[in-house]
């Protein structure tokens, strides 16, 4: 279980990213975080792996505070905790299958890794890892040779990599289509159900948030404005939205759509 308390983030230039933020998420949930551009979604996932140090607060996840851990006790914990990027940060010159064990390297020796020496075992893995995300055929080509959706693929599997029990996904279908949008989704939701994995992920569109997540939670200029289920988010009603996106939002056509900052489509 994850359960963060009191988390706040002040950067040095003064911004206060995150206020306060308390929630708990059971092991297994899909968990997916709305709000605008600014409000603290990627901030929020990125102290949670301990990317961005956490001003105040705590991260306990499985009873062990993340947010004060440090040196190798930090690295041992990060191993369990996959992260999948909105712009996939991949190395786009090295090849598929080099990218994808890069997600051994909390295993891997500090020397084996700056050698790029990784076990059979390990090469097993990202093809094991590759062919359950339907790009096993691409192991050799370089990155930069994929389409948005395979890289992202490619993305996820080098998460998988880290045998996570969590992943978070930092608003990782934002440069994608609709369609490639889905299929990025669905591998999500596999993870999801087949192998009990909880998923943190941060969304603009409506559509996927009532497909996919069962648990949903709204920020506003850093604070938690809305806590719902998927029903709940289908059910939303005009004063529940504008408490997550401000009186100048307006829903369209049934959708959340309108005066939104940075944002198309059905977008939440």
């Amino acid at each position: 279980m994850l359960e963060v308390r009191n988390l706040t983030k002040v950067y040095n230039d003064g911004t206060v990213a995150l206020k306060n933020v308390s929630f708990t998420v059971p092991d297994g949930e899909f968990l997916v975080v709305i709000g605008l551009s600014g409000s603290g979604k990627s901030t929020l996932l990125r102290c949670i792996n301990r990317l961005i140090d956490p001003t105040e607060g705590e991260i306990l996840w499985n009873g062990v505070d993340l947010a004060k851990l440090s040196g190798e006790d930090l690295r041992n914990a990060r191993r369990k905790i996959g992260m999948v990027f909105q712009h996939f940060n991949l190395v786009k010159r090295s090849s598929v299958l080099t990218n994808v064990l890069s997600g051994r390297l909390g295993y891997t020796s500090s020397w084996k890794s700056l050698l790029g020496r990784f076990s059979p075992e390990d090469h097993k893995k990202a093809v094991e890892a590759l062919k359950r995300l339907g790009i096993a055929d691409q192991i050799h080509k370089r990155a930069d040779e994929l389409s948005g959706g395979q890289q992202q693929r490619v993305g996820v599997a080098r998460a998988l990599m880290q045998e996570p029990e969590m992943i978070l996904a930092d608003e990782p279908v934002a440069s994608l289509d609709p369609v490639l949008a889905h299929s990025i989704m669905l591998r999500l939701e596999n993870l999801n159900k087949e192998d009990n994995m909880t998923i943190l992920c941060s969304l603009h569109y409506l559509d996927l948030v009532q497909r996919y997540a069962t648990s949903v939670i709204g920020l506003r200029s850093g604070e938690i404005a809305y806590r719902g289920s998927r029903k709940d988010i289908q059910a939303m009603t005009d004063s529940e939205f504008k408490e997550i996106y401000g009186e100048d939002a307006e829903r369209v056509g049934g959708g959340l759509e309108g005066s939104l900052q940075n944002m198309g489509g059905t977008a939440v």
